[in-house]
């Protein structure tokens, strides 16, 4: 068994964490590995910390000796593992609203193909770990392309709709443009004369 600090340790990287009930989570030197219903996702925990699992929770402490770098990994580590365990169970979620004229999004072959107004038609490559699906949103009379990223791996999807979004940003006087469903943008006032002048 290796040896674990027991000295100071990180406020959030101590907390256990709960494995849910269909998660099944292996530790096998260093790496770990979770299964899920959404699917499975392995991490290598660095050497300056021991992941232990018991009673259905999974602990990660600062090796002995770690020093400094003992408690920065073990915050971390704790984050990832969290996400791991909580993404094979549910999978995380992001979608993304296509707004302007004639705006359009397919997927087809693990391809996205993204019509936004410019001069060529963008193609992105997603993952197979990601599932994509687009959908006609009527909102008060405007239809709009609606797409949804899932997968279990939250940085992995939030990467992916960062990309998406890049392609056409949200512009700041008509909103035209990716944004993130829920997002608000700021407008701003379009070229006017002086208000009060």
């Amino acid at each position: 068994m290796t040896e674990t600090h027991t000295g100071r340790q990180s406020r959030n990287g101590k907390k256990p964490i709960e494995v849910v009930q269909g998660v099944q989570v292996t530790i096998s030197g260093k790496e770990v590995t979770a299964k899920g219903p959404k699917g499975e996702l392995k991490h290598t925990v660095p050497s300056e910390v021991v992941v232990e699992q018991q009673d259905g929770k999974l602990t990660v402490s600062p090796a002995a000796g770690a020093g400094k770098l003992g408690l920065q990994y073990q915050g971390l580590t704790r984050a990832i593992l969290n996400n791991m365990v909580v993404g094979v169970a549910t999978g995380y979620k992001r979608s993304l609203d296509f707004r302007g004229v004639g705006y359009r999004a397919e997927f087809k072959n693990g391809q996205l193909k993204m019509t936004v107004g410019l001069s060529h038609q963008p193609m992105l490559d997603i993952p197979k770990a990601v599932a994509v699906k687009v959908e006609t949103i009527d909102e008060a009379g405007t239809k709009f392309p609606r797409v949804h990223l899932e997968s279990p791996d939250k940085q992995l999807v939030g990467r992916i709709a960062a990309r998406i979004r890049q392609i056409r940003p949200p512009e700041p006087y008509n909103g035209k443009g990716v944004r993130y469903t829920g997002e608000r943008i700021k407008e701003k006032a379009g070229k006017a004369g002086k208000a009060g002048a």
